[in-house]
Parts: C-alpha cells; sequence; structure tokens
C-alpha cells in the first residue's frame, strides 16, 4: 500500500476519478432539485382558488373567501373538452352523486288527470211532496227522515173545513143535476181542483156523506231527504210537506282545475274510486262540464251518470277519478321525466350528456316545456330525438357547475365570469366591512323544510304552486305522507318567512303562519285539514 502512494502517477488519477465524482453529484442533484421547484412553482402558478359558496371568487392563491370568510378550495381546470362551459365528472364522482341517464324519445302524451268529487243525488229526479188542499194534517205516516216510500202510497191525513163545504155542495147539487147540470159539474170541478179523483168523486156521491178527512198520496218512490211538518200543522195548497229523492241513478261531481279543462271533453272515460268502498272501481262518461269556473276556489264541475245498483253509493261520499286524456295536438313530440327538469322562475333548463367522451360530460341547455303528463313533460322545443340527459341528480350536476364557474340554473351567464382572468386579490381571514361585496353578494342558495298541513295531491299542487310563486324559489315538493316540503331558494331574493306566508295565504297552515279561515273554508272538502 505505501508503494501504491508513493507513485505519484496513481496518486493524480484517484485526485482526478474522486473530483469528477463529487462534480457529477453535486452538479446532478442542483439541476434535478431546480427542475422540481420550477415545475411546483408553474403549478402553484396555474391553480386558481375559488368559494365553494361564492364561485365568483377566483384567486392565484389560496386563503379565505372574502364575502364569508370560508377557506378556498382549488379550482378544476382540467378540460377534457374544447367547450368551457361543459361540466366533466369522474365516473366515480357521478355514481357517489347517483346521477343516471336516460335517452329522450318520441312518444305519443297521455296526460293523467286527476279529478276529486262528491257523489250527489240526480237533480231531475228530486220531487216535493205537496199538499193540493188546505187544512190541518191529523195524522202523518211518513215521521222521519230517511225512510223509503213509494209511489202511491199514503204520505199524510188532513182535515179540510174547505173540501167539507165543496162537498156539501155536490151532494146538495145531485138532486138538481138534470135540471141544473152547470151547477153539478161545477161542484165537481171545484172538487176536480184539488186533485180530487173521479172515482173520490163517485163516492162521496154514491155514499151522500160528507168525508172529513182526505190522504195526501205521493207521487214518486225514493227517499225521504227532508221532512218540513209535523202534526197539527196547518197547510195551505201547494205546501211541501217532504222532500223526496230517487237515488236509482245519482250523479258524481268532480272539480276540475282550470288548467285541466282544455283536456276534458263529454263522453270522455272516468274510471273512480269511492273512498267508503276500498277495492271498489266504477266507471263512467262526461254528460256535462259547468261553463263557469267557480271564482273562489278555481274549479269547474264535471259530472259524471251511473246507475247506484243495489244502492250502494250515498250522497256526500268522496270519489276520486282519473282520465287518461290523449293529446292528439301533441303527438309525436318527445316525452321527459319530470325529475330531469330544472326551474329558475321563467326558464327551464336539462342537463345534456355530451357524446365521445369515455367520462361523463353534462352541458346545461334550456328547453321549453308543454303540458305536464303526471311524472313527465311535453318537450316543445330545446331537444332532439336520440339524445341523452341527466333524469336523477341533475342538482347534483347543476352544484358542480356553480362550483367551478359555469353556466348553471342559478348563473345563466357564468361563461363572462369563466374567461374572466383570475384576480390576485388580498386575502384577509374576515371580509372587510365596507367591502361592497360583502354587503350584497351575487346569490346564495339555501335548502329547506317545514311542515304544511294538507292531505291529498290536489293539496300538493297547491302548496307547491304557492311556493314557486315566491321570486327566487327554484324548486318545491311536498310530500303528502310526510307533510314535509322540500325548498331550494336564493337568499337574495326570497326569504324563508315569504314562502311560509305564501302558502298560508293559498289556504295551508305553516309552522309559523296560518291560513286564513276564509280561504280555508273555500277549499274543497278533501283539502279541509283542520279537525
Amino acid at each position: 500500500m505505501k508503494n501504491i502512494l508513493l507513485n505519484k502517477y496513481l496518486r493524480f488519477s484517484v485526485i482526478l476519478t474522486g473530483g469528477i465524482f463529487l462534480g457529477w453529484l453535486f452538479f446532478h442533484t442542483s439541476t434535478k432539485t431546480e427542475d422540481k421547484r420550477n415545475h411546483t412553482s408553474e403549478i402553484v402558478k396555474g391553480t386558481i382558488w375559488t368559494c365553494a359558496m361564492h364561485p365568483q371568487i377566483r384567486l392565484t392563491e389560496p386563503g379565505k373567501c372574502p364575502i364569508c370568510g370560508m377557506d378556498l378550495i382549488q379550482l378544476n381546470q382540467e378540460r377534457t373538452s374544447t367547450d368551457p362551459n361543459a361540466i366533466h365528472l369522474t365516473k366515480e364522482s357521478a355514481q357517489l352523486a347517483n346521477v343516471l341517464t336516460s335517452v329522450v324519445s318520441k312518444q305519443n302524451p297521455v296526460k293523467d288527470i286527476r279529478l276529486f268529487g262528491k257523489v250527489q243525488a240526480d237533480e231531475r229526479l228530486l220531487q216535493s211532496q205537496v199538499s193540493y188542499l188546505p187544512g190541518r194534517i191529523e195524522k202523518l205516516l211518513v215521521n222521519f227522515t230517511g225512510e223509503v216510500v213509494r209511489k202511491g202510497q199514503t204520505l199524510a191525513v188532513i182535515y179540510s173545513p174547505e173540501l167539507v163545504t165543496a162537498q156539501q155542495e155536490l151532494l146538495e147539487t145531485v138532486s138538481t143535476k138534470n135540471t141544473q147540470p152547470i151547477l153539478y159539474e161545477a161542484a165537481k170541478d171545484k172538487l176536480r181542483h184539488w186533485k180530487l179523483s173521479e172515482s173520490q168523486i163517485s163516492a162521496i156521491e154514491s155514499s151522500g156523506k160528507v168525508k172529513t178527512e182526505f190522504e195526501v198520496f205521493a207521487n214518486t218512490s225514493g227517499i225521504v231527504s227532508a221532512r218540513l211538518v209535523n202534526n197539527g200543522d196547518y197547510v195551505s195548497p201547494g205546501s211541501v210537506l217532504f222532500d223526496v229523492a230517487d237515488l236509482s241513478n245519482i250523479w258524481i261531481m268532480f272539480d276540475a282545475y282550470e288548467s285541466d279543462l282544455p283536456y276534458l271533453s263529454q263522453g270522455q272515460k272516468v274510471s273512480f274510486t269511492i273512498q267508503a268502498l276500498p277495492g271498489a272501481e266504477y266507471s263512467g262518461n262526461i254528460e256535462f262540464i259547468d261553463p263557469v269556473i267557480d271564482p273562489v276556489i278555481r274549479v269547474a264541475k264535471v259530472r259524471i251518470e251511473i246507475h247506484n245498483l243495489g244502492g250502494k253509493l250515498k250522497p256526500e261520499m268522496f270519489a276520486t277519478g282519473m282520465v287518461n286524456a290523449n293529446l292528439t295536438q301533441y303527438k309525436g313530440k318527445l316525452v321527459i321525466p319530470r325529475s330531469s327538469v330544472l326551474w329558475t322562475g321563467k326558464r327551464s333548463v336539462v342537463y345534456v350528456k355530451l357524446a365521445g367522451s369515455d367520462e361523463p360530460v353534462f352541458k346545461i341547455r334550456e328547453i321549453e316545456l308543454g303540458p305536464m303528463l303526471g311524472n313527465s313533460y311535453v318537450v316543445e322545443n330545446g331537444l332532439s330525438d336520440g339524445e341523452e340527459i341527466v333524469t336523477q341528480g341533475a342538482f347534483s350536476v347543476d352544484a358542480s357547475a356553480q362550483l367551478e364557474g359555469k353556466t348553471s340554473m342559478m348563473n345563466p351567464k357564468a361563461e363572462q365570469l369563466n374567461s374572466m382572468p383570475a384576480m390576485n386579490m388580498p386575502i384577509s381571514p374576515k371580509p372587510a366591512k365596507d367591502s361592497p361585496v360583502s354587503k350584497k353578494p351575487s346569490f346564495s342558495l339555501q335548502n329547506a323544510t317545514f311542515i304544511v298541513s294538507g292531505n291529498c295531491e290536489m293539496c300538493k299542487d297547491r302548496i307547491e304552486e304557492a311556493a314557486k310563486s315566491v321570486k327566487g324559489v327554484s324548486t318545491a315538493d311536498w310530500d303528502v305522507k310526510s307533510k314535509k316540503i322540500t325548498l331550494v331558494y336564493n337568499i337574495a331574493l326570497t326569504s324563508f318567512n315569504a314562502i311560509q306566508k305564501a302558502i298560508a295565504k293559498a289556504g295551508h297552515d305553516t309552522g309559523k303562519f296560518k291560513a286564513d279561515d276564509k280561504v280555508y273554508r273555500s277549499l274543497p272538502n278533501c283539502c279541509k285539514y283542520r279537525k
């Protein structure tokens, strides 16, 4: 070893090799670190940060939102399409959000119209049993409401002093009928005027005795719906003794909203059920549609006539009907599910899936809707046959669009915001008090759920319509079983109390406001929820 170290050539070679190794190690590490530093700098420099509640905030550095103070989140700027307003979701995120799609197709739309009403007696079969004789009621043979009477049955016995006098006049003219026939016929006509039959007049004439009591006979069969006299009452000619209703044929009177009237016509078949008779189904044809709308409850009466076999159907029973109206004027139109539509006041939008991508890519599109068909809508304009739209989870897709500052349900002009360069604003934990941005945010969606009193599907339509009539309410869904309404509204345009007041004004109590008694009493009977 000592001889090797004394060799100057070998010593120079070892020093040179060590210097080359150290130089390579130093400069290689420095270059790699510099490249890594530059790469990291480029990533940070190209990152944009935004607020989950205020997507109009777009900053180049992390921090807190200058409006609400929330931590900023990194904006996903990945692009898989040339369309800057397309919403890119991964397959996993779409599955977690339960986003489902379906292909739009043309159909022959059928509108299901639900009607609510009651059983009523046929007005043409109502009869009033009157007395044609003046006198005192000596005996009532029908004593209570609801009793069944038959045609020709004796209803009451009447004592009439005027009739006694008329009989005496007849008996006095019998002996002179050959010499003075005019007086004889005049006496008989007086008895005929009080509805005495020829057989009764002949019996009085042959017996030669004055009859003091006379019977009142029923001129129809049916049920006594009202008893208007008692024993001992004095009645005059034409006084009503009983009201009799023939229930062999009855009417079903349904309430039809004015929005449903264009799809109803005479002759249409109506299938209906009776609440008091579960399991039994009935059907009939529309015989009459009231030409005048009730100014209070905004409905028109629709009449069905059926034969009351066995008398099972009784007046005032509740009935629920269904009409399947073929909308021939919309034949061949596109039909989409109701859950795929997002409403923003006057605008109706859907999310269309773009073709040509392995991952789900969606874009918002405004459409024009036709009539509602139960749980679906007819589309007038905006979609083409064969396109694929989001039918479930549309609100989740719209939320992603809002977070990315793109065109969304509540922000139709987000493309201007998306094209703006990111601002390097100073970050502060709390918004400045004098900041105009902190005083008036652009928009903020709020979810709300509360109890609304109601009973049926008619209540559901009325409650949801009242809620959506408030400016700023985008969606409203009331559940019949839980009595809860779920809302999405813009807190910059309306308030929680304003929505509850609008629903109470329509006749339904909320947790904070009570409907006016006059409005409540005008509701259909099936909608009245107060005990």
